[in-house]
Formats: structure tokens, C-alpha cells, sequence
């Protein structure tokens, strides 16, 4: 498993601490499953005007927990190179200042290409919206 302690907080990407983000784990849970998880209160710039969390930035964040859940699951030098595909589905209006909490996990790894899922969700566990993506991955020879 490899070391994630500098990829905490915003994750080495400004953007998502703007957007009020913070990655709090990295790691595999007691079943195994790799995961990535982050803590999220919206910011006013992640809203339309109306204080509602555009389904633009519910996407920026799923796909950075799955991106980093792929990275902490890899050894080495090995990474993700790029994101193939995205479905997002939103559920549910995320508002500035809620607490919700990013939860991204990899369901395969493959030789070429991961698999993984996200979600974000309310404090009490609602969900807001889930995320699949396949991710490119760069191995080292």
C-alpha cells in the first residue's frame, strides 16, 4: 500500500480545498477494500446562486476520491494515468456549508486499467450523488 500522507488535505490539488475539501484517509479497510476519504463542506464557489452545489463539482470531487483511492492501491512508481469514464448520478441537493462526507473505492485493479466507485453522502448517511469511473493506469516495468 503505498504512503499517501502528502496527498492529505487537498490532495496536492488547490481546486479541491477551494472547493472546501479535505482528504482526511487513505488506505484498505479490515475487508481489504482500498478506499479514499475526505470530508466536504461546500463552498460558495461550488454553488449556483441559489447556494445549491453544482452536479459539475459533486463530479470534480468523486473523481478525485476515486483517483486517489486507485493511487493508494497501487506500489512503486505505478499510477493512474488518466480517467477513461465517468458516470455520475446526483440524487439529492448538496447546499453550502452542509457536512458531507467523499468516500472513493476500488472495486478491480487490472494491468491496464482500474475500476472504481465513489459517493458523497450527508453526515447521517444520505446519499447526494455516486460516481463509476475506469482509470488509465501507467506501470512501471
Amino acid at each position: 500500500m503505498r504512503n499517501m500522507d502528502r496527498w492529505l488535505g487537498d490532495g496536492g490539488m488547490p481546486l479541491l480545498g477551494a472547493l472546501g475539501a479535505e482528504f482526511v484517509r487513505y488506505g484498505a479497510d479490515d475487508d481489504g477494500t482500498v478506499c479514499a476519504e475526505a470530508v466536504w463542506r461546500p463552498a460558495a464557489i461550488a454553488c449556483n446562486p441559489s447556494g445549491v452545489v453544482q452536479g459539475g463539482v459533486h463530479t470534480v470531487l468523486l473523481d478525485a476520491a476515486m483517483n486517489f483511492a486507485i493511487n493508494a492501491g497501487l506500489g512503486g512508481r505505478d499510477r493512474s494515468r488518466a480517467m477513461l469514464e465517468i458516470k455520475t448520478e446526483t440524487m439529492r441537493p448538496g447546499r453550502a456549508g452542509d457536512e458531507l462526507r467523499v468516500r472513493g473505492e476500488v472495486v478491480r485493479m487490472a494491468r491496464q486499467v482500474a475500476y472504481a466507485e465513489a459517493r458523497v453522502v450527508r453526515a447521517d448517511g444520505t446519499l447526494l450523488s455516486r460516481a463509476t469511473g475506469t482509470f488509465l493506469l501507467h506501470r512501471e516495468e
